[in-house]
């Protein structure tokens, strides 16, 4: 078993899992389908494309800075209407959430270490502009980490890796929330892939957080 690490920071990042209509909502960690979306982009792979590969790989995420969730205040016109065509004569306030300043070491653990090599060299010589989960987001830092495949499971990769970024506030010892994909048990998160990007059709999936100790 194999494990892909990811650097995700940088000034803005939103995660959502559950936006319909006029809002757009942001978890507090990377959800598994804007990994997945982040990684088809520095692959090539275009929407319509398969990702069944990737959506089989099991991830963890370790949360080194907490990001403050903000809001945006934005509008929008030309929105659909119930013929299914998009009015421009109205226009309607759009609140966008999204995480700043925070700082995330993300793992992607599967059996198919050919795989993982080649998301790892796509990482570092992406074919499409990289985003945290919307296209004017970009990544503060390098997404690919030069010791980012190791040989280990999920949960000991993301435990020993070295912090990644400094907290916003500094803390005796270094207590970080790990979230881990589970098979059947935790909280659900409804961002797994079950189809092209293109149909946007995700499924459910469990995820169980803990709290660990990392190296300074």
């Amino acid at each position: 078993m194999a494990t892909l690490l990811l650097r995700l920071s940088g000034f803005m990042q939103s995660w959502g899992t559950t936006s319909r209509f006029d809002e757009r909502d942001s978890q507090l960690e990377p959800s598994k389908s804007g990994v997945l979306g982040l990684i088809c982009a520095a692959l090539g792979r275009d929407r319509a494309e398969p990702v069944d590969d990737l959506a089989s790989l099991r991830m963890g995420v370790r949360v080194d800075r907490e990001g403050v969730l903000m809001r945006d205040y934005q509008t929008a016109t030309g929105v659909m209407i119930a013929t299914g065509k998009p009015d421009l004569k109205r226009t309607v306030v759009s609140p966008r959430y999204y995480l700043a300043d925070a700082a995330f070491l993300v793992g992607l653990e599967g059996a198919d270490r050919d795989l993982l090599a080649r998301i790892q060299d796509a990482l570092r010589h992406p074919v499409w502009p990289l985003c945290l989960g919307r296209k004017s987001f970009p990544p503060g830092e390098s997404v690919w980490l030069q010791d980012g495949l190791v040989e280990s499971d999920l949960k000991q990769a993301l435990a020993s890796h070295p912090l990644i970024a400094k907290p916003l506030q500094e803390y005796p010892g270094r207590r970080l929330r790990l979230i881990l994909e589970h098979a059947h048990e935790g909280a659900v998160r409804l961002d797994q892939p079950i189809a092209p990007f293109a149909l946007r059709r995700f499924g459910p999936r469990f995820v169980l957080p803990e709290v660990i100790d990392v190296p300074r």
